[in-house]
């Protein structure tokens, strides 16, 4: 069961940013791969670049369907002699189920390890009294060589990590820390721009409304299910959606919940959505929504409540520029399509 907080989330935030506290993070599952083809493997079947991925390094990788939509999200962390996927609880039967189905002949185990180890999550920089542990970093950051950030906006710090520790010694290196919980966590992200799958995604949702191309996409890699997709928007379309920060207006002491509806005055059909929310230490209330691109970046929205509307300020992370980025020379329709 989640723990929303243990007192007081806006102190609970400052703790997390000051690597006092910790988050156990309940929603995640814990999937181990081992086998000599599992790096190449794994490449073949998801957004990332995973070939060289050497013992010790973290990355985010996306599985796709084949229209390009986000199937699941993936935290992953090698370790040198296996290889960690972490997903959501909600996704992970299925997923296990289709890399179960993947492997053919290659040499692969697929093991599910969510019921011996637990995931602690913390930021900054923490040495385990009980040893070496399985650390996986957030690159949310620092775009990696072959991926694209569209944000311009500068978020707020996310130097966050998780650690993967074995039953039997996670009371131990929980007791290393203050407790924080699931709101403190929230809000921190919400601030940081950063998409998470429970949350941000959807069954339309594509990379590039989620700015995921900044983390877990690699533009230039091998083939993989969705990537004409990826290549496509990327290149010659915009994102029919995109993610946006939300400063909520707070003077009724009141916040939209998740999944609430955003309008526009004068536009009778919603806009987006609301994914997540969060009161922020600094910055008050808080939201990631999924918006129409076609929605002017100026305008205010709202939320509509049964004790009246909470306007809303766009801070931009997702332009409606997105995409595009192929220089193509304009045809000239007259001439039959030539120059």
């Amino acid at each position: 069961m989640v723990t929303t907080h243990f007192g007081n989330p806006l102190d609970e935030q400052r703790s997390l940013l000051h690597g006092k506290s910790a988050v156990e993070l309940d929603a995640l599952s814990i999937i181990r791969v081992e086998g000599a083809d599992r790096l190449s493997w794994l490449h073949s079947l998801l957004s990332q670049n995973l070939r060289s991925l050497s013992a010790g390094q973290s990355t985010e990788a996306l599985l796709l369907d084949p229209q390009g939509h986000i199937e699941q999200a993936i935290k992953i962390y090698e370790d040198g002699q296996a290889t960690w996927l972490l997903s959501s609880q909600s996704a992970t039967r299925s997923l296990e189920a289709w890399l179960r189905k993947m492997i053919f002949r290659m040499q692969v185990k697929v093991e599910n390890l969510s019921s011996a180890y637990r995931a602690l999550g913390y930021f900054g920089e923490h040495e385990f009294q009980t040893g070496p542990q399985l650390i996986w970093q957030d690159s949310w950051p620092e775009p990696k060589p072959g991926s694209v950030r569209y944000s311009k906006a500068k978020p707020e710090p996310w130097n966050y990590k998780i650690a993967l520790l074995e039953n039997d010694g996670f009371e131990k290196g929980q007791s290393e820390f203050e407790n924080a919980g699931a709101l403190a966590l929230t809000a921190l992200r919400v601030a940081a721009h950063r998409p998470e799958f429970d949350s941000e995604v959807d069954d339309r949702s594509l990379p590039h409304e989620l700015d995921w191309l900044a983390s877990a996409v690699h533009l230039s890699k091998g083939c993989y299910r969705g990537q004409e997709t990826v290549a496509k928007v990327h290149n010659l379309g915009h994102p029919p959606r995109r993610l946006v920060m939300l400063h909520l207006d707070g003077s009724g002491h009141l916040l939209p919940e998740a999944g609430a509806e955003l309008f526009q005055a004068d536009v009778a059909a919603p806009r987006g959505r609301i994914t997540s929310v969060g009161h922020h230490f600094e910055m008050g209330p808080i939201a990631l929504a999924v918006i129409a691109r076609s929605t002017p970046v100026d305008a205010t929205l709202f939320v509509k409540t049964e004790v009246g509307e909470i306007s809303a300020s766009q801070e931009i992370i997702v332009p409606p520029s997105a995409g595009k980025t192929a220089e193509l020379p304009k045809r000239n329709l007259l001439m039959g399509g030539r120059k």
